[in-house]
């Protein structure tokens, strides 16, 4: 049984490992074999936003796109909110065009990305990736049909056990984003916090892996 890895920057090309490589529009990499491509807020460069676009769409009907991302809204860069927001915007255009699920980068704007969901009436599954807030946030965006996706923090913070527990069984996923450990790491860690054994954690991301992704 693999290890799913929702979202990575690095591919291992590691036999035992499913991994979802970020991939950037004016970087792609054609050899990657499953990857979500977008424009992350802290990249949008406005004289390029249509190029930028274009090369996503054209991307998005190839079978090893999974999904769009990583995209979002973050209220700590310089990058106007509202640009932020307009380029958001059009990735879910397209997501619900194309039928993919979203990978988000969300900081300190959490309230914004659930009106954004609720206003656009958005279909498709959205991941909130990296996630490390409290349970009460959590809770708010599984009621609102969020997918979390943890990893360098749980690795990192213990006050996030309580959190990651909390988690119903068919709504996380795991990640190593840009650290430098393993997936493995991330599991060990998962499977200690929900008291399971790691076959039987790799059943369950792999489960909602596949709901989400309808992997063959």
């Amino acid at each position: 049984m693999l290890y799913y890895n929702l979202h990575t920057h690095k591919a291992t090309n590691e036999p035992d490992i499913f991994e979802l490589v970020n991939q950037y529009p004016q970087e792609f990499d054609a050899s990657i074999p499953n990857y979500s491509i977008g424009i992350h807020p802290w990249y949008i460069v406005e004289n390029r936003l249509e190029e930028d676009l274009k090369i996503i769409e054209g991307k998005l009907s190839d079978e090893n796109c999974l999904a769009i991302g990583e995209c979002g809204l973050d209220k700590r860069i310089e990058i106007p909110f509202d640009l932020q927001e307009e380029v958001f915007k059009k990735h879910l255009a397209l997501a619900e065009k194309f039928k993919k699920p979203v990978v988000i980068h969300c900081v300190a704007s959490f309230q914004e990305l659930i009106k954004i969901k609720t206003d656009l009436k958005i279909s498709v599954p959205m991941i909130i990736h990296g996630f490390s807030k409290k349970q009460e946030l959590a809770k708010q965006l599984l009621d609102n049909g969020f997918y979390l996706s943890f990893g360098k923090y749980l690795l990192r913070n213990p006050e996030l056990e309580s959190v990651f527990k909390s988690i119903p069984n068919d709504r996380f996923l795991l990640e190593t984003d840009t650290v430098e450990e393993k997936i493995q790491e991330v599991y060990e860690v998962a499977s200690r916090y929900k008291n399971l054994e790691i076959k039987d954690l790799k059943d369950i991301v792999e489960t909602n892996f596949r709901s989400i992704f309808s992997e063959k």
